[in-house]
Order: C-alpha cells, then structure tokens, then sequence
C-alpha cells in the first residue's frame, strides 16, 4: 500500500560544463542515484567520443563517497547516421538519443532540420533498442508558441510511430493536455516526463500587467 522513494533518478537534468561542473555534479549526486545529462552544450555532445570525454570531467567532480552516475545522451543533428548509432549502442554509459528542433531552445542550433531524413536512424534505433529522446514542439513562426507542443505531435510524432512501432519514444517535460491525453491513450513503447514548474506558471504569470 506504500512505496518510499529511497533514491530518485532524475531523468532531465542540465549539468553543463567546464566550471559549472564544480556546483552542478555535487549537487545531482546529493539528491540522486542517476541522472540522464542533456546533450545540449555550446558544443554538442554528438557522437560516442564525445559522451566518454564529457562523462570524464563530470565524474572528475562526482564526490569520492558517491556511486551517482551521470547517464549519457547524444544530440541528434541532420548528419546523425546508423553508424553513431551503432556505436553508441557497444557503449553501456550511453541510453538515448535526444532530439531538439532546429533553433526551439537552448543551444539547439545544431538540432535537427528536417526529422524524415532521421528515418533510418530511427529504424536502428528501433532495432537495437535505444530510446529516443524528444523536444516536441516545432519551431515554425506562424505557429502559436502555445500550440507548438501539439502540432508537433500532430505533425511529426503520429508519423513517427506508425512507421516504428517498437521505437522507445519519450515526450520530454509535456506541458500541455493534449500531450498528457496522447500519452495515456498510446500503447506501449511512448512514455513522457513532466518538469514541476510547468505545473507552476501559466499564461497569466506570464503576460498580465507585462510580458515576464
């Protein structure tokens, strides 16, 4: 009738780099067992090379008493191929691939264009069971900033599923009732992650007496 939450993980989070690691590792490994780390640095983590060299200067501040481990993501781009895939999947530090549209959020100049031209990386990743991390909204200007989550889903995400079926999927920090709607009624292989404050603030927090 009960269940105690001895040691969280928490599946987003945003260590950054170089001196913020300092501040950013001790402070995960304090409250956690495993964190799956963001991919989006100003140089992204792209390939599997570059997960090992970021994933070294993060444990070089994990606390000496601590077995936290940091959970490697890599940044899908347009140039993405099976074969980072594949490699990314003979390394056991590394569990997903993350997606951000092109120009939709920090640091995601490097995202992803056009997500058709991924069709093959999808179908590895499917195949060799890696998740699929999604940022899921789209980034187009005559869309309303409030319907992006929701268009995205209608635009890219049905296609995405019924052309890979068995693709892990996760709907990242789902802000919106139609996103939580579509992940309730989907079968299996698509989960989503809510971020607090999104629960926190709206529209109005936002814009009444001033834009904040």
């Amino acid at each position: 009738d009960q269940l105690t939450l001895r040691l969280p993980d928490d599946w987003h989070v945003h260590l950054r780099d170089q001196a913020a690691l300092a501040t950013t590792v001790p402070a995960a490994a304090r409250c956690f067992g495993r964190c799956i780390v963001m991919p989006n640095l100003p140089d992204p983590i792209k390939t599997a090379p570059d997960a090992y060299q970021y994933r070294q200067r993060i444990l070089a501040h994990r606390p000496k008493d601590s077995a936290w481990e940091p959970l490697m993501v890599l940044y899908l781009t347009d140039d993405t191929s099976e074969e980072d895939v594949t490699s990314a999947k003979e390394k056991d530090f590394i569990h997903a691939f993350k997606y951000y549209p092109a120009g939709a959020t920090t640091n995601s100049t490097s995202g992803v264009t056009e997500l058709e031209r991924l069709d093959t990386v999808f179908y590895a990743m499917q195949e060799l069971g890696i998740v699929l991390q999604m940022h899921g909204e789209v980034s187009d200007p005559d869309v309303d900033i409030f319907d992006r989550e929701a268009v995205f889903i209608d635009r890219h995400l049905h296609r995405i599923r019924e052309k890979f079926p068995r693709l892990k999927i996760v709907l990242e920090h789902i802000t919106t009732e139609q996103a939580v709607n579509y992940v309730q009624q989907s079968e299996d292989f698509l989960a989503a992650s809510i971020t607090p404050q999104h629960l926190l603030f709206n529209r109005n927090d936002m814009l009444a007496g001033g834009i904040r």
